[in-house]
């Protein structure tokens, strides 16, 4: 069985800017996966070298096992794409809208017509069929966004952002259908700033940062790499230097009023023993807490500027990320019309 998304040393240069370094990374049919990553870490660039929006300047990428450059209309076919952008023809209907798109990927107009009503009534905007894109509320352009991805019945569904700037009771509603059709055997691929979104959703997640694949592992395998905080409430005061009542489980420990704060490998193993030797020196306890590492703090520490492999100046990290910003800004203005252009070759 070939991989969803299968890439190698992926490489994308902007000039002097490497956009992508070395990227090597494998999605299997049928995964939910997630890509994490703080503004800037190539992200957009590559889903757009994926859909054929960029040309990689080198290395390997594949879409089911087809050239995402040299098989390109064969790997286009596979992929559905809800970008983060609002790039829709705004003077088509809602309908037209979605049986254009399916027209460039060969599929005749009547069968067209009958795949927008499917996924329309889908999505729940086929009440808006007639309307305009201009006319819709934002909770709703992005909902055809997601029609769009799925005219034409994709192996695999890019989402790129999908639930920015929505309402909550919209974004489960994307959750449920997404988890839907991920359970029906289509392969997400998720880009996302909601840490939740991918702990909730996600069989596994990459963390990228600086073009650079920094992990790839479970949301549950993310979390045990961090620490646990054990809170305990405690009589009488006890001082700020208490390192000296405690073992060597104590990473780092916090006093704040009679509140002590103590962060460990594992809370739960450790509370015992923590408890054992604040009695021992004579404190009461009166609560004890035990707080679990978020996804969201990993993926914090992970991509922390400090912590990285790859070090550079502060005049040079300014450079690059305006670099970075212009390129996303380019990329995202011309999508529609290098993504159309593409399309139409590929017919």
């Amino acid at each position: 069985m070939q991989p969803a998304i299968e890439t190698r040393e992926l490489i994308k240069e902007y000039g002097e800017l490497r956009a992508l370094k070395g990227l090597s990374l494998t999605v299997e049919e049928g995964e939910f996966f997630g890509l994490l990553g703080p503004n800037g870490a190539g992200k957009t660039t590559f889903i757009n070298t994926l859909v054929g929006l960029v040309h990689r300047t080198s290395g390997d990428a594949s879409v089911f096992g087809y050239d995402v450059e040299s098989e390109y209309q064969l790997a286009r076919n596979k992929i559905g794409l809800a970008p983060q952008e609002f790039n829709v023809d705004r003077f088509f209907s809602v309908r037209e809208v979605l049986i254009h798109k399916a027209g460039y990927h060969g599929i005749p107009k009547a069968e067209a017509t009958e795949r927008a009503d499917e996924v329309l009534k889908r999505v729940g905007i086929y009440d808006k069929r007639d309307e305009r894109f201009d006319w819709l509320s934002g909770g709703m352009k992005r909902r055809l966004l997601l029609a769009r991805a799925l005219v034409t019945d994709p192996d695999l569904l890019i989402l790129d952002e999908p639930t920015a700037g929505v309402d909550v009771q919209l974004r489960h509603d994307l959750w449920d259908l997404v988890t839907e059709l991920n359970e029906e055997g289509t392969t997400v691929l998720l880009t996302t700033h909601y840490i939740e979104e991918a702990e909730r959703l996600c069989d596994r997640v990459a963390i990228m940062n600086e073009g650079q694949k920094v992990t790839v592992a479970t949301p549950d395998d993310l979390k045990r790499r961090g620490t646990d905080t054990i809170t305990v409430d405690l009589e009488p005061t006890p001082p700020t230097a208490i390192d000296s009542d405690l073992g060597p489980y104590a990473l780092e420990t916090t006093v704040s009023g009679d509140r002590l704060e103590v962060r460990v490998d594992e809370g739960g193993p450790t509370a015992p023993q923590l408890l054992h030797d604040l009695e021992a020196a004579g404190y009461t306890i009166l609560d004890l807490e035990i707080s679990r590492t978020s996804l969201e703090e990993i993926f914090v520490e992970l991509t922390e500027r400090e912590d990285r492999t790859v070090t550079r100046s502060d005049d040079e990290r300014t450079e690059s990320e305006r670099a970075s910003d212009a390129t996303d800004g380019r990329e995202r203005e011309h999508e529609n019309e290098h993504e159309h252009e593409q399309e139409r070759r590929a017919v």
